[in-house]
């Protein structure tokens, strides 16, 4: 079977994303056909900085993919969309913005059309993005809204003990909210709306896992899970009702679990995936203890898409090549390739 054909999006061209974007796909050339997309220039200039034995070529959009790509696999293939302004390490430019979004834009296009097997999306930087006059809220929902995807689920995945030498074993962190202000939160939370999220996270986790039953455990939104309502009555007016309702339809999930307690060994070594209320609720806990090696996936979506776990790091770019680290990047593709594998194996589309 050929190896997969993962789009890698180089994101925020004064970051990071450049090097960790090369480095990532010149290190999974052994299990993928990496093809980036971003600016060639900058990109061939970045490989050289790096080591030059990294060879790359230009590509054109309407290029063959999978036919001819696998026949020098030690050259890494680029689409090149040019940016409007040449990139200084460490300093954003709003006139490229639109390039950054030209990237996904491709990557998306070329998923949706076969062409790609998966995306893999480098670090932006939303402000600059929204300082060229284009709203830009983060790549989850501009995926969910260039695939026409009413409802799609932020979900990060890693091996746990990376640093601190306990158990390993993976951990998924799934999100009912996104990027809103907390005051938003308890708004955006409805009955109806997480049935539609744990069943997203169920299909995607059997799906593109392979997870047969897959047991899902719910955060309350409150401290203490709401105590009984003294603390708040989310729990009891929306989240519990919600997850009697998904146990009935056969699905295995179990809470409102207290926040500050369930993220510990004995209970997320039981959990396929743990529902988090909130952003910050449920992603600081997963990005310590995966510490650079999470990946960020978006579930619900037709197309596997999935990301690093970080940002742009402006400070690290601007004091040059050599310093910035690619181990999400790595995790990011190898686990879209894996993804894209099972699905092959299974029919399932991509």
């Amino acid at each position: 079977m050929q190896k997969p054909v993962i789009a890698i999006t180089t994101g925020e061209p004064a970051g990071i994303g450049p090097e960790i974007s090369i480095r990532g796909a010149y290190r999974c050339l052994d299990a993928v056909i990496p093809i980036l997309i971003g600016d060639y220039a900058l990109l061939e200039k970045t490989a050289a900085g790096i080591d030059r034995g990294i060879r790359l070529r230009p590509m054109a959009p309407s290029g063959e993919y999978a036919t001819t790509l696998d026949r020098d696999p030690g050259v890494i293939s680029v689409i090149d969309s040019p940016l409007a302004t040449p990139a200084v390490a460490g300093k954003l430019d709003p006139r490229n913005g639109p390039a950054v979004l030209s990237f996904m834009d491709i990557a998306i296009s070329g998923a949706m059309n076969g062409q790609f097997d998966a995306v893999v999306t480098g670090p932006v930087q939303k402000s600059t993005i929204n300082d060229a006059g284009i709203p830009f809220t983060g790549h989850t929902e501009y995926f969910a809204e260039k695939t026409g995807t009413p409802r799609v689920v932020m979900m990060l995945a890693g091996m746990t003990g990376s640093h601190t030498g306990d158990k390993r074993f993976m951990l998924r962190v799934a999100l009912a909210t996104t990027h809103l202000p907390l005051k938003n939160v308890s708004d955006a939370i409805s009955r109806d709306s997480l049935q539609e999220i744990v069943r997203i996270i169920h299909h995607d986790l059997k799906k593109r896992f392979g997870l047969v039953a897959p047991r899902i455990l719910a955060t309350g939104l409150n401290p203490h899970a709401g105590e009984n309502g003294y603390l708040g009555d989310e729990e009891i007016r929306t989240i519990i009702p919600a997850i009697t309702a998904l146990q009935k339809q056969g699905i295995r999930i179990s809470g409102p679990y207290p926040a500050d307690t369930l993220f510990q060994p004995h209970y997320l070594a039981e959990a396929d995936c743990i529902l988090s209320m909130y952003h910050d609720q449920g992603l600081p806990v997963l990005k310590y203890a995966t510490f650079g090696h999470g990946v960020n996936i978006t579930l619900g979506l037709p197309i596997i898409r999935t990301s690093v776990d970080h940002g742009t790091a402006l400070d690290i770019a601007s004091r040059g090549l050599g310093i910035a680290q690619e181990s999400s990047m790595i995790e990011a593709i190898r686990i879209a390739a894996e993804m894209a594998t099972f699905s092959r194996q299974t029919g399932q589309r991509t």
